[in-house]
């Protein structure tokens, strides 16, 4: 066994049945099925592996010479959920275009509001996609067809999706989301029905299981390192200056680390992953104090479910499963103010959340060019009948995941990782935890 805990690791997509229908497509570079990608996972990618590489299979994304369903008679619905993140009309707008000028698929529905949009006592209506209602929606933040959190009826959801006779369900969304996909595609199989079911997955956190990249990532850190670079000037400017940044980061913290590594003026780095103290001579207080007077100034960048356990709360669960998390950045003004009073020591701190402009702004030109290989190679799989899988990038491939897999746990920060000594010696922060105050910036 290759994995610790007997985790089986299965990239088997499954299909709805056999493709016998020619594509429309032409000059195209087709897929063989029979021919997959063998791509080597490490503990990077997997923390339960055993050994120091696991070679697997995996689908390759792309068009097919045959389809299982006939063009001229699919219809298609998509929905997005969960919180705002940049690219989703990126998405929603390739996937309508490939499927109208490349299959010449003519019905292309949007379910408004997230899931609920599938249960009759909300009474929304669906919204027609055409080429001219999302030729321009790339230009604009969130989501043209709205979201919502929470989970719904999937017995209802399936009811919906028959009577409006979809062929195939594309869902945009997070690792929740992705969780849904796969049960609403379990009670598809179940009822003997023939739709298929699509995911895209969205995460701004980039804490999807075997999503290395997710879209709007990149747009998220390069605006958080605009909010990073007003608190390093906003700390510099004045004496003993620090600025504190909170990113979003709920059980990863990869935004704040990515971040970190792209602007490097950055001295310490607060991830949920990495537990820290704040009192004591190794205490993230002491620490600070070492900075401010060694440099003159401090720059912290704090992920949101960074030190929930210093908040001495239980935390609850939301209405979406979700943990309600406490506010750590308001222990954190609130202490490092105290211990500089308390010492006598002149400070000003500037306090910047930049967390909802970050989540609602239109997407990066690099994340545009992504989005639209996402939604492409979506419409892809399910043509050709595959279904409960997503579409990425691993390992620099376009592929398919099972949802099997993708759902499995959430991603984190590995900080065992070189990634994580990487941002380590960026920031320089362990030289003022350990009272040696000779780190970077």
């Amino acid at each position: 066994m290759n994995v610790k805990e007997n985790i089986v690791v299965d990239t088997t997509i499954p299909t709805l049945g056999e493709a016998k229908i020619p594509t429309p497509l032409t000059n195209q570079r087709f897929v063989d099925d029979t021919k997959p990608l063998t791509l080597s996972l490490t503990s990077e990618d997997l923390a339960e592996l055993d050994s120091d590489s696991l070679s697997l299979p995996f689908e390759k994304a792309g068009p097919r010479e045959k389809l299982y369903f006939d063009p001229s008679k699919t219809k298609c619905a998509i929905v997005t959920c969960g919180g705002l993140c940049p690219g989703l009309n990126d998405v929603i707008r390739s996937i309508v275009m490939k499927a109208h000028y490349q299959y010449g698929i003519r019905s292309v529905v949007g379910i408004r509001n997230g899931l609920r949009g599938f249960i009759p006592k909300y009474c929304y209506d669906v919204k027609e996609l055409t080429p001219e209602v999302v030729s321009n929606i790339h230009q604009f933040g969130g989501t043209i067809l709205g979201s919502s959190r929470g989970a719904q009826s999937i017995e209802e959801i399936v009811d919906s999706l028959g009577r409006m006779d979809i062929n195939v369900l594309f869902v945009i969304g997070g690792d929740g989301t992705m969780r849904a996909a796969k049960k609403i595609m379990e009670e598809i199989k179940e009822r003997g029905c023939h739709i298929s079911v699509i995911g895209v997955p969205k995460t701004i956190d980039n804490d999807i299981n075997f999503i290395s990249r997710s879209f709007g990532f990149d747009t998220a850190v390069g605006k958080a390192t605009e909010a990073i670079r007003s608190a390093h000037v906003e700390a510099t400017c004045v004496r003993n200056g620090i600025g504190l940044v909170k990113l979003m980061g709920r059980e990863a913290g990869f935004i704040a680390a990515q971040a970190t590594l792209a602007l490097q003026e950055v001295n310490f780095v607060l991830v949920p992953e990495q537990p820290f103290k704040l009192d004591g001579e190794d205490g993230l207080l002491a620490a600070v104090e070492r900075r401010v007077k060694a440099r003159g100034h401090a720059v912290i960048v704090c992920a949101e479910g960074a030190g929930q356990d210093l908040l001495g709360v239980q935390p609850e669960k939301g209405f979406v499963g979700n943990p309600v998390l406490g506010d750590i950045c308001t222990l954190l003004v609130d202490r490092i103010k105290k211990h500089f009073q308390a010492r006598n020591l002149e400070m000003e701190l500037k306090f910047i959340d930049p967390s909802y402009l970050i989540r609602s702004v239109p997407a990066t030109p690099g994340d545009r060019v992504y989005c639209g290989f996402l939604g492409q190679n979506a419409v892809h799989a399910a043509m050709a009948g595959k279904t409960g899988m997503v579409v990425t990038e691993f390992k620099s491939s376009m592929v398919h995941l099972p949802l099997d897999l993708v759902t499995l746990k959430r991603r984190t920060l590995n900080i065992k990782s070189d990634y994580w000594c990487s941002v380590m010696d960026t920031t320089g922060q362990l030289d003022y935890f350990n009272a040696r105050g000779n780190g970077k910036g």
